[in-house]
C-alpha cells in the first residue's frame, strides 16, 4: 500500500494545504485514537509542540479528534519531541504526538506519533491509520467524549530526566556555553537544565513569535552560533534543531563539530567506560568513510543504516547496540532516550569537557574526514537508474574507488531526484566520479 500522508517523519507538509490541514489532523486524532484504544481503562494521549504559529491550531484538532473517540488529551505546551516521548512513557499514555516540522521554516507543520512505549511507530500502525481516514470512524457517546487539561510541570519533568543523564559527580561550573535553541521547542527547557548543572549560559534563539523558529538559527542555520561562540570567548557553542531531536556543536574557534565527530566522542567514552553495548556504533550510509576507519582503529564496528532515525533505532534494537545517529546530528542514546535528543546528547559532550578539562577543539576532533560530495540529478520521469549507460558509469566509479573509498546512489523519496555522492582519499577522482555520474544521469 502506498502511503498517502506518512513519509519518512510522521506527516508534513506546508500550513493549511492538504494533509497539513486542522481537519486531516481531527481525522488523525481520531483514527489514531481508535486505533490505541485497547482496553477498559481511561485512554490518554499527550500531546506536545513546538513554536510555529500553527501549533495552536493543530493542537486544537487533534485534541477536538481523540477526545471525540473517548481519549483523554493531555497538553504540555512547547516541548522537545522527546520530551514528549519521555512524557508518553512516563504518564502511562497510551499514545504521544509532536506538532513539529522539526527543521523546517514556519510556514510548515508536521505529526508525529509516539506508541504506549515511547517509540515512533511502525510502517504497520501508520498503515493502519492510513486506512482508517477513509473511513466513518466510529465516534464515542457523549458520556464517554474525552476530556482535554493542560500541565503545567511537565517542562520541570523533563528538565529532571535530562540532568539525571549527566554524572553525578561532575559539573559544569565555569564553562560558558552559548547555546541556540532555534526559536523553537527547547527555548525554555534547555538554557534552564545547562544553568541548573552550573554552566555560564549565553543562550540565543529563545525568543519565539510564532514565525522565527529556524529562521538562519539553530542547528541547520550555524553562522549565528559560530559568531556568538568567538565574539564571547566561550568554551563551546550548542545548536538545537526546532524540535531538539539534533544539535550542532561548536568548538571555541567557531569551528563546526558534526554528528559524525559527535557520535565517535561517545561511542569512545562509553567504551572507555565500559557502558557500551553491541561492539559498536549504528550510523547511516551518509556517515563519513572518516567514522568507519576510527572505528575500526579503536577495535569497534560501524554499523550503517538507511537515511532517516527511525532505521538508526531499528538497527540499533535489532542489533542490541545503543548508540546511534545520524551525520546531521540526531544521536540516540538509548540507555536513556527512545528517539533523538539533542539535549541529552549535548550532555554527554558537556561531560567529556568538563571531566578532561581539554578545549573543545582538542576533544572533539577525533578524526579526519574523507573529501565527500553530494550532487543531485532532477529527472523528468522514468527510471534512469536502469538505463545500461547511468550503470555503466556506476560500475566505472566505483572500481575507480575502489579502497580508496565509496559510493552511494539513491533515489529521493520525496521528490524526482537522484542523489550521488561519492567519497574518497583523492577530492579530484572523487569529482570526477560525481560529475560522471550525474551526466549519465541526466543523459538517461
Amino acid at each position: 500500500m502506498t502511503r498517502k500522508y506518512f513519509g519518512t517523519d510522521g506527516i508534513r507538509g506546508l500550513t493549511n494545504t492538504p494533509p497539513m490541514t486542522a481537519e486531516v489532523a481531527m481525522k488523525v486524532g481520531q483514527a489514531a485514537g481508535l486505533k490505541f484504544l485497547r482496553g477498559s481503562h481511561k485512554h490518554r494521549v499527550v500531546i506536545g509542540k513546538d513554536t510555529r504559529l500553527s501549533g495552536y491550531m493543530m493542537e486544537s484538532a487533534l485534541t477536538a479528534g481523540f477526545t471525540s473517540v473517548g481519549m483523554d488529551v493531555v497538553q504540555v505546551g512547547p516541548m522537545p519531541t522527546p520530551a514528549v516521548a519521555m512524557l508518553t512513557r512516563s504518564m502511562r499514555a497510551d499514545l504521544g504526538v509532536m506538532i513539529s516540522a522539526s527543521h523546517n521554516p514556519y510556514h510548515d507543520n508536521g505529526i508525529k506519533l509516539f506508541g504506549p512505549d515511547g517509540y515512533k511507530l511502525s510502517d504497520a500502525d501508520e498503515r493502519e491509520i492510513e486506512a482508517l481516514l477513509g473511513t466513518n470512524i466510529a465516534l464515542a457517546a457523549p458520556a464517554a467524549i474525552g476530556r482535554a487539561r493542560r500541565i503545567d510541570d511537565a517542562q520541570g519533568r523533563y528538565i529532571h530526566f535530562a540532568k539525571s543523564t549527566f554524572p553525578e559527580d561532575l559539573r559544569l561550573d565555569g564553562l560558558k556555553v552559548v547555546l541556540d535553541c532555534a526559536h523553537g521547542a527547547a527555548y525554555k527547557v534547555a538554557p534552564l537544565a545547562l544553568w541548573e548543572l552550573g554552566a555560564d549560559v549565553i543562550p540565543i534563539g529563545v525568543a519565539p513569535d510564532g514565525f522565527n523558529i529556524n529562521d538562519h538559527i539553530g542547528s541547520t542555520h550555524p553562522a549565528a552560533l559560530q559568531a556568538k561562540v568567538v565574539e564571547t570567548g566561550a568554551a563551546i557553542g550548542i545548536a538545537l534543531d526546532g524540535d531538539a531531536d539534533r544539535l550542532i556543536v561548536v568548538d571555541e574557534k567557531g569551528k563546526i563539530i558534526d554528528g559524525d565527530q559527535l557520535m565517535a566522542l561517545i561511542t569512545q567514552r562509553w567504551q572507555q567506560d565500559g557502558r557500551l553495548r553491541g561492539g559498536g556504533l549504528v550510523a547511516t550510509v551518509m556517515s563519513n568513510l572518516g567514522l568507519e576507519r576510527f572505528l575500526k582503529g579503536i577495535g569497534l564496528e560501524l554499523f550503517r543504516a538507511q537515511v532517516g532515525d527511525r532505521y538508526v533505532l531499528e538497527m540499533m534494537r535489532a542489533r542490541g547496540l545503543n548508540v546511534g545517529g545520524e551525520q546531521s546530528g540526531h544521536i540516540i542514546l538509548s540507555d536513556y532516550a527512545t528517539t533523538g535528543d539533542g539535549l541529552v546528547a549535548a550532555l554527554q559532550v558537556l561531560s567529556v569537557l568538563a571531566a578532561t578539562g581539554k578545549p573543545a577543539s582538542e576533544v572533539l576532533h577525533l578524526f579526519d574526514t574523507l573529501p565527500q560530495l553530494l550532487k543531485n540529478v532532477r529527472f523528468a520521469g522514468g527510471a534512469p537508474l536502469e538505463a545500461a549507460s547511468v550503470k555503466a558509469a556506476i560500475a566505472a566509479g566505483e572500481a575507480r574507488l575502489n579502497g580508496t573509498g565509496r559510493l552511494l546512489i539513491r533515489k529521493s523519496g520525496t521528490e524526482p531526484l537522484i542523489r550521488v555522492m561519492a567519497e574518497g582519499e583523492d577530492i579530484g577522482v572523487v569529482t570526477e566520479v560525481v560529475d560522471e555520474i550525474c551526466a549519465a544521469v541526466a543523459a538517461a
